[in-house]
C-alpha cells in the first residue's frame, strides 16, 4: 500500500477560462509536494493528453475531464475520451462508469457554477463521490451542504483546488491509500472510500475577479446572439 497525495481538479490552458500550460502545473505540483494531479479540462481532454506525453515528469498524471451536462458540471477521471455536452447528467455518469472511469460531482450546490446537485439529486446519488471541500468557496456553505449529502449517501468526499492558474493548485488536497502508485489503483481507492480530503480556500480576490471575468467572457460570447435577434 501507498499513500498518495493528489489534486484531483486542476484546469490547463486547454479550458477557455485556464491560464496556464500543463508543464508549469506539474511543475507547481511538485514544488507542493503533491504525488499527482487529475487534470480536468472543461469539455476537452487536450491538456490531459499533453500532460501524459511528457517523459517523466514526475508526478503521476490522472488524465480526466469536466463535463457540461444538462443539469451541471460532471469530473470524469481515468479518461482521454470526451463526452457529449448537454446531455442528463445521470447519461454521462452511466457512460463514463461504462467505460471503468471515477465519476465525482464537483462544487454540487454552488449557485452559480454548474451545480449538478441543485437540479439532481439524482445524480449525487449515481455519482461514485462528490467533492466537499471546493477551494474556490470562501464563505464555506455549499461545501457544507456537499458534506451532508455526501454523508447522506455514503459517498466518498474528495477535494478540489478548481485551479485555473497554476499559483492555486494543490490547495485541493487528497491522501489517497492505493495498493500501487498507478491511475487504476488511485481510482478504486478512491471508489472504496480509501481517502482523507481538506483544501485551503483561494483568497477572495483572486475568486472575484475570476468570477467577473467568466461573467464578461459569457457576456460577450451572447453579444452577437442577441444583436441578432433585434434584427427586423
Amino acid at each position: 500500500m501507498v499513500l498518495i497525495k493528489c489534486d484531483l481538479h486542476i484546469h490547463s490552458n486547454a479550458s477557455p477560462d485556464g491560464k496556464c500550460p500543463v508543464e508549469q502545473i506539474i511543475a507547481k505540483a511538485k514544488e507542493c509536494g503533491l504525488d499527482g494531479i487529475a487534470i480536468t479540462d472543461h469539455d476537452s481532454t487536450e491538456g490531459a493528453k499533453r500532460a501524459l506525453k511528457i517523459k517523466n515528469p514526475g508526478i503521476l498524471i490522472i488524465p480526466g475531464i469536466e463535463v457540461s451536462t444538462k443539469q451541471g458540471h460532471i469530473l470524469v477521471l481515468g479518461t482521454t475520451e470526451t463526452f457529449p455536452m448537454g446531455e442528463d447528467a445521470c447519461e454521462t455518469i452511466r457512460k463514463a462508469k461504462a467505460k471503468g472511469c471515477l465519476t465525482i460531482i464537483p462544487h454540487p450546490f454552488h449557485m452559480w457554477r454548474h451545480a449538478v446537485g441543485l437540479q439532481s439529486l439524482e445524480a449525487l446519488q449515481h455519482s461514485d463521490a462528490i467533492e466537499v471541500y471546493n477551494s474556490r468557496y470562501y464563505i464555506g456553505t455549499a461545501n457544507k451542504k456537499a458534506a451532508r449529502m455526501a454523508k447522506l449517501y455514503n459517498k466518498p468526499v474528495t477535494a478540489g483546488s478548481d485551479a485555473h492558474t497554476c499559483k492555486f493548485v494543490g490547495y485541493g488536497i487528497n491522501v489517497i491509500d492505493a495498493k500501487e502508485k498507478t491511475v487504476e489503483s488511485v481510482l478504486e481507492a478512491i471508489k472504496n472510500g480509501k481517502i482523507t480530503s481538506s483544501c485551503k480556500k483561494t483568497p477572495i480576490r483572486t475568486y472575484t475577479s475570476q468570477s467577473l471575468h467568466n461573467v464578461m467572457r459569457r457576456v460577450r460570447r451572447h453579444t452577437p446572439r442577441l444583436k441578432a435577434r433585434r434584427l427586423p
